[in-house]
């Protein structure tokens, strides 16, 4: 793993403490200040716990019948159907704007033997499913999916970018407990995190863009529509929509938010 230096951005953490005898007032304004500051580094919230505001479904006009929101987190409710199968499922975008160079951070959970995927890049193109445009950071219980097993050298584990790159360290933790992820885009550059450490570096659009996509599910010789579009990566203007995966099983995120880079 390089180190990116300057590529990664210098995130404050920020805790909120009360103090003995406080009240409501006091814990109020913590709550606005903590909220400006964050504000303040551009980061903005695109999943507001509530509502599917600014969400859709991919190559739709609504949001498929198989997400809902459930304790503050989007659910996707598993069909047993694999990946869209269910009549009333598919992938989520958030269709409010496409992004080129950001930063995107999330929460997940899995349920037991759960398989979804973080994507990016995204460029609406019909009759074809979300992955041929865009790269995927998977999202998976390890110990109990197949696709762990699969692949080359651990790369459909959790946080890859799936068929090609393994995160490393894997730390993805047990089914059921939160995780957290980022994914960095800045000029070409990609860079996944999981649970706070740096697991996958890659760089897009250069020969050995190409050579990763040879070797994958994603070949010429295997799927050249999907090679046409993921060599491209982000189109003419180098940018596209953040997306989650049916897969037809139970996954939960929250806490998602974005940052854009210059």
């Amino acid at each position: 793993m390089k180190k990116i230096g300057y590529w990664m951005s210098a995130v404050a953490t920020m805790a909120l403490m009360a103090s003995c005898g406080g009240n409501a007032s006091k814990k109020a304004a913590a709550d606005s200040t903590a909220t400006k500051s964050v504000e303040e580094e551009g980061w903005v919230t695109i999943f507001d716990g509530q509502t599917f505001n600014g969400w859709r479904g991919y190559n739709k006009d609504t949001v498929p019948g198989a997400w809902t929101i459930e304790d503050g987190a989007l659910k996707i409710n598993g069909s047993g159907a694999g990946e869209a199968g269910a009549h009333n499922g598919g992938d989520l975008i958030y269709a409010a704007e496409k992004l080129g160079n950001f930063e995107l951070e999330l929460e997940y959970k899995v349920d037991k033997g759960s398989n979804s995927g973080i994507f990016y890049m995204i460029q609406e193109v019909p009759e074809t499913p979300t992955f041929y445009s865009a790269p995927e950071y998977q999202v998976l219980d390890n110990e109990n999916h197949p696709d762990a097993k699969l692949g080359v050298d651990g790369n459909r584990q959790s946080a890859s970018l799936y068929d090609m790159i393994p995160a490393k360290p894997q730390n993805a933790k047990p089914y059921g407990e939160w995780n957290t992820a980022k994914i960095m885009v800045y000029k070409g550059t990609v860079v996944h995190y999981q649970n706070g450490e740096p697991v996958v570096e890659y760089h897009l659009w250069t020969p050995e863009w190409k050579a990763m996509l040879d070797k994958s599910k994603f070949s010429q010789d295997k799927n050249p529509q999907a090679y046409e579009l993921l060599l491209n990566c982000g189109g003419e203007n180098k940018e596209g929509y953040i997306g989650l995966q049916d897969h037809g099983d139970n996954v939960w995120f929250r806490n998602i938010r974005v940052k854009k880079l210059d």
